[in-house]
């Protein structure tokens, strides 16, 4: 009984709610209805007075569709089909437009003039997330200024291409421009963050160029990405290093320094070679307010970004460790195990002499314990949580 009331309820509601959408449908187009009723005036509608739009008129949006003759219809028509221009500007978008400049400010030449000489170049920048901004969708003035935005005022470099030019940079080493100057053009746009210590960095006082490790005008791949995806680089074979699978990112670093470059080869290493870290998640290479360009105060603190777990607090704390922790280890390599600065046991009996420890010396005239492992015994070297970990036994 349930089921029948509940089915007949659901087609009387089915059945009033088509009746309604079909007197609405009448009351919005009589005419429709007309039509339907007298063929003889169907045929008039259609006449050749009234053409029929192609469709290339179509698909141009040249004919505008008849409007319904009242209701709500009509009005939802309007709304959505008037034009831009009435209804007072465009609809906003997420993505502003490129800012154009019709005229170039005085000194400064069309953007084009730089292609029509320079065209490898521009389309190796176009592809650049740069070239994207400042040729495609510049987001100011300075911007759609394109190559001049970098390089300066171009008049005067188009009328004596082989002569220096006022306020004019090539950014090659040959040009002799003063270093500072240069950098000083790329910290216009590229001064917050990490570069806001550039001044007083250990690069900037020796000289190096903003364009000595960045390439402005090639796609160079992510330093997050391996170095052959970037073999077919403009810069060719550079950043190539057959004796280390790594980032591009550390490849610059190791084209200077190369005594680091060593280290990374030792039997016992940082993972850089191999790809798993890069210089700069120790060092900010833009400078910083920490010795060695550090991105911590302390030596320790940026180890315990990665080796958490020597941090602490512990019950029983060891004072070398607490203290820095290149007492006992090298930053990026070594060829004792676990990057110590020397084998134990003489790592630790530089502090613990063997006086006054209960083993003794092998040989006559033998200062260290020979053929034993401190750590044999004192494994939590680090720190004990132990109330018996005293000498850090355990």
């Amino acid at each position: 009984m349930e089921g029948g009331r509940s089915l007949r309820k659901f087609w009387a509601r089915l059945l009033g709610l088509s009746l309604a959408l079909g007197f609405v449908g009448l009351s919005v187009s009589p005419t429709r209805g007309a039509a339907n009723a007298n063929p003889a005036q169907g045929a008039v509608a259609s006449s050749p007075s009234a053409p029929v739009p192609t469709d290339a008129q179509q698909a141009a949006g040249a004919v505008t569709p008849s409007a319904p003759a009242s209701g709500w219809a009509r009005d939802l028509l309007d709304k959505w089909s008037k034009p831009a221009a009435a209804a007072g500007g465009g609809p906003k978008t997420a993505i502003d437009p490129p800012v154009s400049v019709s005229k170039p400010p005085p000194g400064y030449v069309d953007n084009s003039t730089c292609t029509s000489c320079h065209k490898v170049q521009v389309s190796s920048f176009r592809q650049t997330m740069m070239g994207h901004l400042m040729l495609a969708r510049p987001r100011d003035e300075q911007e759609s200024l394109a190559c001049q935005s970098c390089h300066g005022p171009g008049r005067e470099h188009l009328r004596h291409p082989h002569k220096p030019a006022p306020g004019f940079l090539s950014f090659q080493e040959t040009s002799f421009t003063d270093i500072k100057i240069e950098n000083e053009r790329c910290l216009e746009c590229h001064q917050n963050g990490e570069r806001g210590f550039w001044e007083a960095s250990t690069h900037a006082t020796r000289g190096v160029r903003c364009v000595d490790c960045h390439a402005v005008m090639c796609p160079v791949t992510a330093s997050a990405l391996p170095a052959p995806q970037i073999k077919k680089s403009p810069l060719g074979m550079e950043f190539i290093n057959p004796f280390i699978v790594t980032r591009p990112e550390t490849q610059v670093c190791l084209r200077c320094h190369l005594d680091k470059k060593m280290e990374i080869n030792l039997p016992s290493h940082m993972p850089v070679r191999e790809g798993l870290m890069t210089c700069t998640d120790c060092h900010n290479p833009h400078g910083g307010p920490y010795q060695h360009q550090l991105r911590a105060a302390t030596v320790n603190q940026v180890c315990y970004t990665c080796h958490a777990e020597k941090r602490g607090p512990f019950l029983w704390m060891h004072a070398p460790v607490v203290m820095n922790c290149l007492n006992c280890h090298l930053p990026h390599g070594s060829v004792n195990q676990h990057m110590l600065v020397i084998n134990m046991p003489p790592l630790c009996q530089r502090c613990h002499i063997g006086t006054r420890h209960p083993s003794e010396p092998h040989a006559a005239g033998q200062i260290f314990v020979i053929n034993q492992q401190c750590a044999n015994c004192h494994s939590q070297i680090h720190g004990s949580n132990s109330p018996g970990g005293r000498y850090f036994t355990r």
